[in-house]
């Protein structure tokens, strides 16, 4: 394995984790739930009363978030070594999953683990091992 040091941001990615770990404490403080993406995301498609504003502000800051970056560090080439056919399948692919778990990658992985869910563990066991499994197999079997 190689390391392509021209994109290594150990130490942006470490205030990136940080500032997510403050972010879903506080969220579970202030609001008794857990930051799971999905979940935000899934209550406005079957909305209830009094509970779609946070939603939305939490969907538009979400939003916002990159575009305030590229404001203040200016624009940045995204890359994506994959056909819109793929990225298409793998969105589906984990919005299905998603649902069979009760979950997304940040309920689970972020906020279940840190409250040391077993069905949380399970999940991201799922998940990962998934993940790798299919990275090796696009990568080293089919080629």
């Amino acid at each position: 394995m190689l390391i392509d040091w021209n994109h290594f941001t150990p130490w942006l990615s470490l205030a990136g984790g940080i500032l997510l770990g403050i972010a879903s404490a506080l969220f579970i403080l202030v609001n008794g739930r857990v930051l799971g993406i999905s979940g935000i995301v899934g209550g406005l498609l079957s909305p209830k009363a009094g509970d779609v504003t946070w939603r939305v502000a939490f969907v538009l800051g979400l939003l916002a978030a990159p575009m305030l970056y590229a404001s203040l560090r200016g624009p940045w080439a995204v890359r994506i070594d994959a056909g819109w056919g793929t990225v298409v399948a793998a969105g589906l692919l984990v919005g299905i999953g998603t649902r069979y778990a009760s979950g997304c990658t940040s309920g689970h992985g972020v906020c279940g683990l840190s409250r040391l869910s077993p069905r949380s563990l399970v999940a991201t066991i799922c998940f990962m091992a998934t993940g790798f499994l299919v990275v090796y197999v696009v990568r080293h079997a089919i080629g």
